[in-house]
């Protein structure tokens, strides 16, 4: 019996390196996580998927981790939030549409609150009741009530803002929509500090927020959320300058040299077929390809901005000894954002002029208000179909990048190409913490289930999806629908983004959605319309009012909530004005008489 004990110690004594060894190589059980959201960024504005902005540090980011080239999101921003937060359908969070886009038919209908609902459980709750920090810096949007705002959702701290955009380089709101910028501190009223620059300030926050309780030991979730690239586009004059002459050659040249190091990258097959862009870039006089140019200098700047700041918060996390075992989620909340406010000749024009200082050499600097337009932003989603608020692919499929350098589990570089959607996010990040998603039911509440699927298969090399090629998945914003299933694609768009009709593409063949497989595949056709049906049942889509567009109820809406109050807010002066108009030529009649 001793001899066996002997022989026994010996074999533990002798396997003690080795189980020292794996345990310092393996990550800890309870990474820390950190959300990257990019606003309005295309698929290609990342210089690891192919474009020419300098992005450094997300690259870095990508090549220590995995890069997503089939991902997709929501059309717009509040609907993607909604998503990303919770693991559930946009509809079933609340977030049919939002406050901005909605219209007045739709409002208070179920699915339509317009801010998250109190159905879902974020990913914060769920952390933090696994013994998780919860942070949050940036744009919320999804609601500014106590129970609607970060603190009420799970997050011990947040400086938040509740709107779709806000300034970049003063306490002002964008004002062709709002008349303050709503930002709050741990759900009470904030303000912002001086020599304020969003990104700068966003990331100032969050290590704030991570050094404060790092004594605590538990790990951390900080969710990042960047104004950058919303409008207004704007930049420090440096960044700006750094691309004065990059974009000279116009938005047909740069599509054509994004799909080309798209390929060359390996995130889109060669010989894949691309739309045009319908203006050509030739027709414009001197003066709007200087307008262009400068947008554009802007945008990339910010962008590089942006990045930056991103390789700041990686170089703390780095010299507190967090980096290794900390998971980076890096994404944007819809595709790039075609809108020109001083090219749409109605009252956001006038608001835009009268607000801001919209002179050529003003550009992307303190005091304007700068926008790329549908052009460029065609050019930037290539070589995929359409932008922000469509359903086609340069709406709705964006950069993904996946990080945790300390595990050996993930292969560097790699890249994946099976389909991955918003709702994925949540239930990934949950497993990679070892925490159960919750199964439709939270602090003793019935909740809306999780429906995303685990990335971490593909994630770790072990499949190449996660989805059978026959489950259907259903999508629509603001009118405009979508049904995958494995490489088909049925959409239909509304106008001003399409006819209405459904179309069908084979996204492995044609994924910048050129020929319209319909007529050649009713049956098809017919099957997957019967399943979007289904989807749009189950989660009560609503029909658009006729003539509905997003921009169009953007403009609506702000006429109602803007325009209205301050005309009703003038109207004792315009009344005092006209009685004294009236008064004077009272006067000048009696005057008149008396010669």
């Amino acid at each position: 019996m001793n001899k066996k004990i002997l022989i026994l110690s010996t074999m533990i004594l002798g396997a003690l390196p080795l189980l020292t060894q794996s345990a310092l190589s393996a990550p800890n059980a309870k990474p820390n996580v950190v959300l990257l959201l990019a606003d309005d960024w295309a698929f290609s504005d990342v210089g690891a998927f192919g474009g020419e902005i300098e992005t450094p540090n997300i690259d870095a980011l990508a090549m220590r981790g995995v890069r997503f080239s089939n991902f997709h999101v929501a059309a717009s921003c509040s609907p993607t939030r909604a998503m990303l937060q919770t693991g559930v359908s946009n509809h079933r969070a609340g977030l049919g549409n939002m406050p901005e886009t909605i219209p007045p038919e739709h409002q208070g209908r179920e699915g339509y609150d317009a801010v998250i609902n109190n159905r879902v459980v974020t990913i914060a709750q769920q952390l933090q009741a696994g013994g998780y920090r919860t942070y949050l810096t940036g744009k919320w949007h999804l609601g500014k009530t106590p129970d609607k705002l970060p603190t009420g959702r799970g997050y011990d701290h947040a400086f938040a803002l509740s709107q779709s955009g806000a300034d970049n380089f003063e306490d002002k709101p964008n004002l062709l929509l709002y008349d303050y910028a709503d930002w709050t501190e741990d759900g009470r009223a904030a303000h912002l500090p001086a020599n304020y620059y969003s990104s700068s300030f966003i990331i100032d926050k969050m290590i704030e927020y991570i050094d404060r309780d790092a004594q605590s030991g538990r790990p951390f979730l900080a969710s990042i959320n960047f104004l950058a690239n919303h409008i207004p586009v704007q930049a420090h004059d440096a960044d700006i300058a750094h691309y004065t002459d990059k974009y000279k050659d116009g938005w047909d040249a740069l599509r054509h040299s994004r799909r080309n190091s798209i390929v060359a990258k390996g995130l889109v097959a060669p010989n894949r077929p691309m739309v045009k862009i319908d203006v050509a870039w030739d027709s414009l006089s001197a003066e709007e390809k200087e307008q262009r140019i400068g947008a554009m200098a802007a945008y990339a700047g910010m962008a590089t901005a942006m990045d930056r700041e991103i390789g700041r918060l990686v170089a703390h996390l780095k010299a507190s000894g967090e980096y290794e075992n900390t998971i980076f989620v890096f994404l944007s909340d819809n595709g790039p954002e075609a809108t020109d406010p001083m090219n749409t000749n109605n009252f956001t024009t006038f608001n835009a002029n009268l607000n801001y200082d919209q002179s050529l050499e003003r550009q992307g600097r303190k005091g304007s208000l700068t926008a790329i337009g549908a052009s460029f932003a065609s050019a930037l989603a290539a070589p995929f179909r359409g932008y922000k608020f469509s359903a086609s692919e340069g709406g709705i499929r964006v950069p993904l990048v996946i990080s945790w350098p300390g595990n050996p589990q993930i292969e560097p570089g790699t890249i994946k190409h099976g389909f991955a959607y918003v709702t994925d996010i949540a239930p990934t990040l949950l497993e990679l913490a070892g925490i159960a998603p919750h199964q439709g039911s939270f602090d003793g509440k019935s909740v809306e289930p999780i429906t995303g699927h685990s990335l971490v298969p593909m994630l770790f090399g072990q499949k190449e999806v996660v989805r059978a090629s026959d489950e259907a998945l259903g999508y629509e914003l603001s009118g405009n629908s979508v049904l995958f299933e494995g490489d088909w694609k049925l959409v239909k768009n509304l106008p001003p983004y399409g006819n209405g009709n459904w179309q069908l593409y084979n996204l492995n063949n044609d994924p910048g959605e050129t020929t319209d497989l319909s007529t050649a595949e009713p049956q098809r056709v017919t099957a997957m319309l019967a399943k979007y049906d289904e989807f749009a049942k189950a989660e009560k889509v609503l029909p658009m009012p006729a003539g509905y567009s997003a921009p169009k109820q953007i403009q609506a809406n702000a006429v109602k909530e803007l325009l209205i109050p301050r005309l009703l807010a003038l109207w004792p002066y315009i009344l005092g004005i006209i009685a004294i108009l009236i008064g004077l030529g009272f006067g000048v009649k009696r005057l008149f008489k008396r010669k």
